[in-house]
Formats: structure tokens, C-alpha cells, sequence
């Protein structure tokens, strides 16, 4: 049996798969939703295992992400921490890049740095770009800082020693320090979160990483004690931004890679289904409570990206954060997102969200306020005997209460406002889908679009019709998709490493031993989780730029040894930066960093397959109703149960397929198609 459970900001997904051990083929799937805890996120995870009635001793698989990191950052609930860098660097993470995102809003504001100045710590050390030591560390004020750390209840110290990327010596010193005289402290240096150039980012993410460690540290100590307690044998693996799962002693370690775990798994199950119907270009739209978010799949691979920010807008310049992670465009728009009016009477939907408690006006838990949710229930596309899977009837007089505020300021009814909820909504979410596809050179009707997620299926429709998407699909399961992910993820770790080369032929011996080095690094860390070199799978990728450029481009290098041609590397890269940037130059092209991925794969059970029982279409009818399609009319709309849809079955819209996780809209334009795997795939009639 194996089990994956994600925390999202509104609900907590557990997918439980039986399968048979000596075909891998899958025998049953259950599935739980359950309210998130903030004050206690275990328990949320307890509860949904409870739901699913599931016997912790049986599972010999668990994986788990977490929403445990990004909400410590962006509610601030992380620890109190000090920093320590290099005499003179004080005052990097104040001065960060000194850059705005709208160089004209005048609504800018400068976020303060997450360590204030009076517990930023300087020792005297320098080493030159090459990491060659200029001056030994001296750690004669260490007894200093650490009193004054002592006295200010510091929790945690981050350790950024300048160019430790290129040579940890001195912070590795330095930490030893530290851990002799101040063994109660958590202590993290900067060489165990980014081996990455660019001195404020590799600042920011130390610091991060620091401020989140005691949280994310007793968070994961005590899932694995209360899992272990109610019988799980082995220890779960935990979910992190690249894509990949690892070990909970690798995450403790650098819980900073926990950042974006959720929506990562959710993109790689989306990458793994899609392998598996051979359709290898996909946008993938992960909509929540919360948030929505969305990928660019192209071949079967996502990018991975280190240039991520937290809480960047265009009024803040945001966080850095300098740790592997998916391409991923986030925005605050989803199904609990808060419809309001600004002081010139636009109305906006989110970023403020209403969570799980109160949550929508509809959940009649004391919600004031209107949602994205509530406008789908106005508008007819849940059906009350589905809201919140069955366990509850939508509150209308609730609903009706929050709208009133609507309508009186923006001289509406009730429905009218409804379906200016959903267009700005769909509006933000079209927005960010042209971040990834169009904004960046792909058309989007190149792609077939994967929805996931309680949301994605009651508005991918309307987004695929707007984009001139063609093909729509939805997956089994699609609410509960990001946990699914998990079970199709393989243990992965990014190793990159910054050291600026002229790709020049008399070059490519050191490009070579470099690679060399970093894979025994990964062999090493890999050995101590018990797993041997013939386990470990390699994919190599370079970030390549032109000489004098800032900034530069990853480029996969396919079968990469020491036979393969330089200009073989340096054409990938011309095509690549034309797509990116549409033009190439005739300069030389310089490696930036060097970026192996090191991966040992888990066994994957197959995608569950449909049965045919000769079910005719009409027996998963339940009922018919009035439907609100915005701009395409209001219609009478068939309801359909989905676990009564078998494979090859076919409907056309308008329609609404209800199932305990999500509804799927098929708007009047659409025509449903079932496959063997039990997707929906939603085509234009009209195409």
C-alpha cells in the first residue's frame, strides 16, 4: 500500500494506491480531504488518514509535502536568527539589489531584511573569487556573538561567508566553531544551501533557510514520531520544489527546499500521466483554495529554475530564495479567494483568501465575505448534494448575506456579481497561463492543458477556450492530483555549482573533472542513505549565456561524456536563447554553473485502468438544472456522477460531472470524452 498526503493552504489530500506487489498493478485507490491545521499540521494529516480508514501498518510507502515552510515565511512564524558573514557584507541583505519591479510605481515599498541589523555578525576572513584564501578565519569575537545571541534569544544562525560558494573552508571552520560553543542553537551555513554564485541571493537564501529550520525540524520530528506511533514502519519521504521526493534526514537539513513541494508534485504526476497517453507538451493548472498555479511541460520536462522569489509583486521587490524549483507561476486566486471593491470601485478576487476556517460564505462557518466558491454556487455549476464532497449543504442565506455588500456598491444582482467573480478570476488565472506560454515564445494551442486541484476542473473549460487550448484534460482524482503526484516521483537531488568557463575546446577537460567532482559528492550523500551507484541515474544541464551577457539560459546536455562535442553544446544553446530571447549572437558562449541532477528511482505503481461494465451513459445522470455559462447563456445542464463514467463514453455540453473532490463545467462548446485511465478529455465541438 502506499500513501501520499499534501498540505495546501485551505485543505490537506491524502491518494492512498493498493496494489499488487508482484505486478504493480493497482487493485483499489482511496482518497481523503480533510481542513488544514495551521496551529498543528500533523493533525490534519491524522485526520485524513482517519477518513480513509487506513491502517499505518500495512503502508510500506509514505510520502508527504508541506505547506509548513512558505507559510512560516509569509506569516512570518519562523525563529529568531542571527546572521555571521565576512567583515564588511553586513549589510548585503539590507541592501539587496536595490531594484524595482515597476520602476514607476510609486507605491513601492521596501521590505525589511528577515535579521535586523543588531543581530548581523561580521568575522574577519577573505578568500578571492577563485576560493583561494586571502586571510584566515579569525573567530576571536565568536564568545562575543554568542553572548549577545544568548541574550536575544537567537534560535537559529546562518552562516554566509563571501565566495564560500566557490570554497566552504572557512564556513566549515567556522561552523565547527559554533557547534562546540553553542550546541543549543540551529546552525546553517551557506555551502549546505547554495553552491551558486551572487552574493545578496546566496545571502537571502541562507538566512531563509535558517529562519525556517527549528519550525520545518520539530514539524517533521514530530509527523515522524506520530506516523511512526500509529505504525508506519519506515520513515516518510518528504516532498520538495524540484520535483523530486528525498529523505526526511537530507530535508532537515535544508528545509528551504521544502518551499513549493506541493505544487511541484502536482506538475510531475501531470508529466508522469501525460508519458503515459504520449502527450509530452503540457500546461498544467493546479487551482486550490488558495492559490492557482501553473507549469510549462515541453518534451516531458519541466524547467527548473533558481532565480525564485517569495512575496514579489509590483510593489516589492520580494524574497530570494536560490534552491532548485520548478518554473512556476503562482498567483492568489482560488476557490476561497475574497471578492472586494477598491476605492475607485473595481472590483478585485484575492489575494486574500478565506482558507478552510471560516472559509467561503457557503460553508455557514461565519464567512462574510464573497468567494470564488460561492460564485460557482450561485451561478449553478456545484451542485449542493457535491459542495465539500457530500458532508455539507451550501449555506444560502449566507451566501445572500455576503453579497449584499456587492451588489449595493456595484448596483447588481447577486447573479450579475457572481459572474464578475468568475471573469476576473479567469481573467488573473489567463494571465498567469500567458506567463508561461506566450510571454515566453509557445503557443499556447500547441499544448494540451492538464487541470488538477478542487478548482481546476470548474474553470479549465473557460481558460482552454479563452486560450484556443484544444484539448482539456482532467484527471481521476483531480482534486486531490498533487498528492497523487507523489507516488509517481523519484528521490532527486540538484547539485549546482557556479565556476565561469569559456567554452573553449582546451576547456573541456575541466568542464569534465568538474562534473566528476559534483557526482561524487552525489555519490556520497546518496551512500548514506543506503543506496548504491548503480541506483544513481545522472542528467547533466549547463547555464549558458553569452560573454558579457547578465543573464543566461539552462540547457540539458543529452548524453553528456567526454565525447561530446563542444559545439554540439554551443548550438543547443543558440537555439534556446533565440526561443527565450529571439535572437542569437556570434560572441563567445560562457558556462555559468553546472547543474547535475541525481536521481535513484522508486517503484511506481501503473496508472489505475477503468473497467467497462457495458454501463450505458445515461444510468450516471442524477439530476438536471438551470446553469449559468457567463457569455454562453444560461442552460438546462445534465448532471452526471463521474464514478459512473466508463471508458469510451462520450457526452456533450452543457454538463456538469460531480465527484467528491471536484465538479467538471463542460460548457455548450465542449464535447466529454472518457479514456481507459478514467480522464476526461474535453475537446471544442467546433474543432
Amino acid at each position: 500500500m502506499r500513501v501520499a498526503t499534501d498540505i495546501g493552504g485551505t485543505f490537506t489530500d491524502l491518494v492512498c494506491l493498493d496494489f499488487d506487489e508482484k505486478t504493480g498493478k493497482p487493485t483499489g485507490v482511496k482518497v481523503a480531504k480533510s481542513d488544514t491545521t495551521p496551529s498543528n499540521f500533523e493533525e490534519g494529516i491524522l485526520n485524513t488518514i482517519t477518513k480513509a480508514n487506513l491502517d499505518l501498518k500495512e503502508i510500506n510507502f509514505f510520502a508527504h509535502g508541506t505547506t509548513v515552510v512558505i507559510n512560516a515565511l509569509t506569516e512570518r512564524k519562523g525563529a529568531k536568527t542571527a546572521l555571521i558573514t565576512t567583515a564588511g557584507f553586513r549589510d548585503v541583505l539590507e541592501i539587496a539589489r536595490c531594484n524595482r519591479p515597476d520602476l514607476f510605481n510609486f507605491n513601492f515599498v521596501k521590505q525589511p531584511p528577515f535579521v535586523p541589523r543588531y543581530l548581523r555578525f561580521e568575522v574577519e576572513e577573505r578568500l578571492n573569487y577563485k576560493g583561494e584564501v586571502l586571510k584566515e578565519l579569525s573567530t576571536e569575537n565568536i564568545t562575543d556573538i554568542i553572548k549577545t545571541c544568548k541574550e536575544e534569544g537567537v534560535e537559529a544562525i546562518a552562516v554566509c561567508l563571501l565566495h564560500a560558494y566557490k570554497n566552504p573552508k572557512h564556513e566549515l571552520e567556522l561552523v565547527a566553531k559554533l557547534i562546540q560553543l553553542y550546541p543549543e542553537v540551529d546552525i546553517i551555513a551557506s555551502n549546505q544551501v547554495t553552491r551558486e554564485w551572487r552574493e545578496y541571493e546566496r545571502t537571502s537564501s541562507t538566512v531563509l533557510s535558517g529562519y525556517v529550520l527549528p519550525i520545518a525540524k520539530k514539524y517533521l520530528n514530530n509527523l515522524e514520531e506520530k506516523l511512526k506511533s500509529q505504525g508506519l514502519k519506515q520513515s516518510p519521504y518528504i516532498m520538495q520544489s524540484n520535483g523530486g521526493i528525498t529523505t526526511l534526514n537530507d530535508v532537515r537539513s535544508n528545509p528551504i527546499t521544502m518551499v513549493e513541494s506541493g505544487p511541484a508534485s502536482g506538475v510531475f504526476g501531470a508529466i508522469a500521466l501525460g508519458n503515459v497517453i504520449h502527450k509530452k507538451n503540457l500546461i498544467v493548472l493546479d487551482i486550490g483554495g488558495t492559490t492557482a498555479k501553473c507549469a510549462l511541460v515541453e518534451n516531458g520536462q519541466v524547467k527548473i529554475t533558481t532565480n525564485y522569489k517569495i512575496e514579489h509583486s509590483r510593489t516589492k521587490a520580494g524574497y530570494p530564495i536560490q534552491t532548485p524549483v520548478i518554473d512556476i507561476v503562482e498567483i492568489g486566486n482560488g476557490g476561497g479567494s475574497i471578492a472586494w471593491i477598491d476605492k475607485g470601485g473595481k472590483m478585485h478576487v484575492g489575494p486574500k483568501s478565506a482558507g478552510a476556517i471560516p472559509g467561503p460564505a457557503a460553508y455557514g462557518r461565519g464567512g462574510i465575505s464573497l468567494t470564488t466558491t460561492d460564485a460557482n454556487i450561485i451561478t449553478g455549476r456545484i451542485h449542493p448534494d457535491y459542495f465539500l464532497g457530500g458532508e455539507l449543504q451550501p449555506d444560502f442565506k449566507s451566501i445572500e448575506d455576503a453579497s449584499k455588500s456587492l451588489c449595493e456598491q456595484l448596483k447588481g444582482s447577486k447573479e450579475d456579481v457572481a459572474k464578475g467573480i468568475l471573469r476576473i478570476a479567469n481573467a488573473n488565472m489567463i494571465n498567469a497561463l500567458k506567463l508561461i506560454s506566450v510571454n515566453k515564445g509557445y503557443d499556447p494551442r500547441d499544448f494540451t492543458m492538464i487541470v488538477i486541484g478542487g478548482g481546476g476542473a470548474m474553470h479549465g473549460a473557460d481558460l482552454a477556450r479563452e486560450l484556443q487550448v484544444s484539448e482539456l484534460i482532467i484527471p481521476a482524482h483531480a482534486g486531490v492530483f498533487s498528492a497523487f503526484g507523489m507516488l509517481m516521483s523519484d528521490i532527486r537531488r540538484d547539485y549546482i555549482r557556479t565556476n565561469v568557463i569559456t567554452l573553449l575546446e582546451r576547456q573541456k577537460a575541466i568542464i569534465e573533472t568538474e562534473f566528476k567532482n559534483i557526482e561524487n559528492q552525489a555519490i556520497t550523500s546518496f551512500k548514506l542513505d543506503g543506496y548504491t551507484l548503480d541506483a544513481i541515474k545522472f542528467t547533466y544541464y549547463a547555464d549558458l549565456r553569452y560573454a558579457g551577457q547578465e543573464h543566461y539560459v539552462k540547457v540539458l546536455l543529452e548524453d553528456f561524456s567526454e565525447h561530446t562535442p563542444l559545439d554540439t553544446i554551443i548550438s543547443h544553446f543558440h537555439k534556446e536563447h533565440k526561443k527565450q530571447y529571439s535572437f542569437q549572437l556570434e560572441a563567445p558562449v560562457e558556462l555559468v554553473n553546472f547543474h547535475l541532477v541525481a536521481e535513484v528511482a522508486v517503484e511506481k505503481p501503473d496508472f489505475p485502468t477503468l473497467q467497462k461494465t457495458g454501463k450505458k451513459v445515461e444510468d450516471a445522470i442524477f439530476d438536471t438544472r438551470k446553469v449559468d455559462f457567463d457569455d454562453l447563456g444560461i442552460q438546462s445542464t445534465t448532471f452526471f456522477h463521474r464514478h459512473l463514467l466508463e471508458p469510451d463514453m462520450s457526452i456533450s455540453g452543457p454538463a456538469i460531472i460531480a465527484e467528491k473532490d471536484t465538479s467538471t463545467v463542460v460548457t455548450p462548446v465542449h464535447k466529454l470524452n472518457i479514456d481507459i485511465y478514467g480522464n476526461l478529455i474535453l475537446t471544442l465541438q467546433n474543432v
